[in-house]
């Protein structure tokens, strides 16, 4: 049972978001999710290049709903003087600046960490850039597509006859992003027992590279590369993406020989049991076309549903692949409440994706979407630098805000 007293799992920890687009800013929304006071700065008239990203409705941003939400927005143009010293200000009250510019950005701002560090020993940096920091490519631009080719990852995706692919989605961002928030928790952990704060450094490619860990020690070790086999596995057969006899997909992985005989009882051909060419996960990886070949003709002759039915009567690793329209309709999703109804000022009732992962004892929370630029710009210069209603007007009135 979640014990509602207790305080979400970040709160009292404050974070300034500078930058824009999605790493660093998903870096943001992740601590933002898990009670942490997320501060988003952007230039004036200037606005974040997410805000422009389709899809829209009307001339609302939707993307930027979910991005940033429960981030204080205030605008700041750091290129001004006056604007680096409220920058600094906000440094200097700040558990954790994320910024994800093109490295020497800060430097010639004079807002690097390397400096300010040593004026606000506790906070804690994440940069993230295409790049990382160092290197003879850290000058480079660098977005997700560029990170997922360059790391390797592509070089095995997609089909032998179609050369490399990359996913239909920034995923490295989101990857990145991740890698970004968990840097920064270690950082904070680490600080309990120095008082310092550090530099947590996020290279785009790198977070790739990590999660591909086995294809680099192969070739490390062996000097093999890894194949592209479209949705297929090397490691996992049969292992694919197989079409149904009513239009639908389902996917199947059978990673062990248990699953691969429960398998062949679902399918009504146990007869292939003890043929050699299937009796082992190495038997089957050498004859992974023809095992591929009799799963997916078995499975154009039933309906999605009746597939699937069969699968799980029989313990088979499965899924149906949904479209968004049946994501949002799913009876686990909603048993989950994985997708969570909010209410906004533009758009009224709104969905998106729930804070994850999923706390027992405190939750994470969307208390408010992504609204419009410097909506909080009184709270916090106001509230958090300390600055009277006439100095923030005359901020505005100069585009410093």
């Amino acid at each position: 049972m979640v014990d509602t007293a207790r305080q979400p799992a970040l709160s009292g920890l404050r974070v300034l978001e500078l930058g824009s687009m999605l790493a660093g800013p998903f870096a943001g929304t992740l601590l933002g999710d898990f009670g942490a006071e997320v501060i988003k700065a952007e230039k004036p008239g200037v606005p974040d290049a997410l805000r422009q990203w389709p899809p829209h409705k009307g001339e609302v941003a939707l993307w930027w709903k979910t991005m940033a939400r429960n981030k204080k927005l205030v605008t700041l143009d750091i290129g001004t003087a006056k604007g680096r010293d409220l920058a600094e200000r906000l440094i200097a009250v700040s558990d954790v600046v994320i910024e994800n510019f093109k490295p020497g950005t800060m430097e010639r701002w004079g807002l690097d960490p390397a400096r300010m560090l040593q004026m606000h020993p506790r906070a804690v940096w994440v940069r993230v850039s295409g790049w990382g920091q160092t290197g003879p490519n850290r000058h480079r631009g660098g977005y997700a597509t560029i990170a997922e080719g360059f790391s390797g990852l592509a070089s095995f995706t997609g089909f032998d006859d179609r050369g490399p692919m990359v996913s239909a989605f920034p995923l490295g961002d989101y990857l990145a992003g991740i890698f970004g928030a968990f840097g920064a928790l270690v950082a904070l952990r680490e600080r309990e027992a120095s008082g310092r704060g550090q530099v947590v450094d996020v290279a785009l490619y790198e977070p790739f590279l990590r999660i591909i860990e086995s294809v680099v020690v192969r070739y490390d070790q062996t000097g093999r590369l890894k194949p592209r086999l479209g949705n297929q596995m090397e490691e996992d057969v049969p292992r694919n993406i197989y079409a149904t006899a009513d239009g639908g997909h389902i996917s199947i992985s059978c990673g062990s020989d248990r699953i691969f005989q429960n398998l062949l009882r679902a399918m009504g051909r146990v007869d292939l049991t003890d043929d050699p060419r299937f009796q082992s996960m190495a038997a089957r990886v050498q004859n992974r076309d023809v095992i591929d070949r009799i799963v997916a003709e078995w499975m154009r002759t039933q309906t999605t549903a009746e597939a699937q039915i069969l699968l799980d009567r029989n313990d088979v690793v499965s899924g149906r692949v949904n479209d968004m329209a049946e994501v949002m309709t799913d009876p686990h999703v909603l048993a989950r409440k994985a997708i969570t109804t909010m209410l906004d000022g533009e758009l009224g009732p709104v969905r998106m994706p729930s804070p994850v992962p999923q706390l027992s004892a405190t939750p994470g929370a969307i208390n408010w979407a992504g609204g419009h630029m410097g909506s909080h710009n009184g709270e916090v210069l106001g509230g958090i630098l300390g600055l009277a209603p006439k100095e923030i007007d005359l901020l505005a009135m100069e585009r410093i805000i």
